[in-house]
């Protein structure tokens, strides 16, 4: 899949393909390929759409996108592809159970990907994002749990969750 972004005031031209092991290839302005490149969101949770880095397979930036918008087309899905399987953040839709009310404590959760169980290791792996109501929950396992808003948990899972704020 050949995909490319016209040249703009903020973001260099550029082509973005798949190569028949299903790394993404970039090639820049000048004609440079790039194999192994990684697209890296600055800011996934709070600007998701602000800001994205393609990084070679050095781990340097390659190319800077000021606005995820200013690219469309077959180059947009197939970043949004590799964005997905990099950010698997599951979002908490229900708490079912917890173990304790110290840590560390297991939780049973329903999320959005289906059923899950969480190790919280300390109150402080939970963090407040841009604001009260939303959430994110590392597990101790090192997955990240998202709450997208908790005044829109049922009763019982806003109880379970406020003994831990």
């Amino acid at each position: 899949m050949n995909a490319s972004l016209t040249p703009s005031s903020s973001t260099p031209a550029f082509q973005l393909t798949r190569n028949p092991h299903g790394r993404l290839v970039l090639t820049l302005a000048d004609g440079t390929a790039h194999e192994g490149v990684t697209p890296v969101r600055a800011f996934p949770i709070a600007a998701p759409g602000e800001g994205l880095s393609l990084v070679g397979a050095d781990g340097h930036e390659l190319l800077w996108v000021p606005r995820l918008e200013a690219v469309t087309g077959a180059a947009r899905q197939l970043i949004d592809e590799e964005l997905e399987v990099r950010e698997f953040v599951p979002t908490i839709q229900k708490i079912l159970a917890v173990s304790s009310f110290s840590t560390p404590s297991t939780w049973d959760v329903e999320t959005d990907r289906g059923p899950a169980r969480l190790v919280l290791k300390a109150e402080e792996d939970i963090r407040r994002l841009g604001g009260r109501t939303r959430l994110l929950i590392a597990g101790g396992d090192g997955l990240q749990f998202r709450v997208k808003d908790t005044t829109a948990l049922d009763k019982h899972s806003r109880r379970l969750l406020e003994r831990f704020l």
